[in-house]
C-alpha cells in the first residue's frame, strides 16, 4: 500500500497550499464559512459519524472511547464512501477538514 500523509485542520483555520487536497469530512455543513472560503476540493458526508452516533456522543469526553469503537463499525455500512476517500488520499498530500473545537 502506498504511504499516506493526512493532516487534520479545522475549517475555521486559513487554507494553505501545504494542505494539498482539502476534504470536508463532516455530515453537516459548518456554521460560518462559505464554500468559497472553506476552499474545499471534496466533501464526503458519508464518511462522518451518523446523526445517531453524533447525538449519542454529545461531545462528552467520557463517551470518547465508546464513540470511537462505534464509529469504526459504521464505515462497513458505507464501503463506497470509504473507498472513494482512500482513492483521493493515495499519492498526494491530503487534509481532512472538520468543525469540532476539540482536536
Amino acid at each position: 500500500m502506498a504511504s499516506l500523509r493526512i493532516e487534520l485542520k479545522r475549517v475555521y483555520e486559513a487554507p494553505s497550499k501545504a494542505d494539498g487536497v482539502r476534504i470536508l469530512v463532516e455530515r453537516l455543513w459548518p456554521r460560518g464559512p462559505s464554500k468559497a472560503n472553506a476552499a474545499l476540493d471534496h466533501r464526503i458526508r458519508d464518511i462522518a459519524p451518523t446523526a445517531d452516533l453524533r447525538t449519542w456522543f454529545g461531545h462528552r469526553p467520557e463517551h470518547w472511547d465508546e464513540s470511537r469503537r462505534r464509529y469504526r463499525l459504521e464505515p462497513t455500512e458505507n464501503r463506497v464512501a470509504v473507498d472513494d476517500l482512500r482513492k483521493l488520499c493515495v499519492g498526494q498530500a491530503v487534509t481532512f477538514v472538520f468543525t469540532a473545537c476539540d482536536t
